[in-house]
């Protein structure tokens, strides 16, 4: 077992996913497997990579979060899928639960918030 936290990010902002990335690949304990604009690459890579977490925005092309969600836990039931979101509403933000992911996100939460995010998802995983 690695002692870094997998993660797979998704995101379909270049700009943004690429910055998070990039901030999240300076942290010892985190690194980033994979790095994908929608959701049905994230489907695909986390069947084969079976990552800790996928970190991912709500709204992608093709499918929201809601299917991306689900989508990835079929595939790798043990990973923890925390949402990120600009602008979900909190039916959509239930979903999203209802579906699965362990949590959910503002964009402008700010680095520290998504990186704890991110550990609180991982502990059942490293346990």
């Amino acid at each position: 077992m690695s002692d870094q936290i997998l993660i797979v990010l998704v995101e379909d902002n270049d700009v943004f996913r690429e910055a998070l990335e990039l901030l999240l690949g300076l942290r010892p304990e985190m690194k980033v497997v994979a790095s994908v604009a929608d959701g049905a690459d994230a489907a695909r890579v986390v069947s084969e990579l079976c990552p800790d977490v996928v970190l991912m925005d709500y709204r992608l092309p093709g499918m929201d979060g809601v299917q991306a969600t689900r989508a990835v836990l079929e595939s790798c039931p043990e990973t923890a899928v925390v949402c990120l979101t600009a602008s979900a509403n909190p039916r959509e933000r239930e979903a999203l639960m209802e579906a699965g992911a362990v949590g959910c996100l503002e964009k402008d939460e700010g680095l520290d918030a998504i990186v704890a995010a991110i550990r609180d998802a991982a502990r059942p995983a490293a346990a």
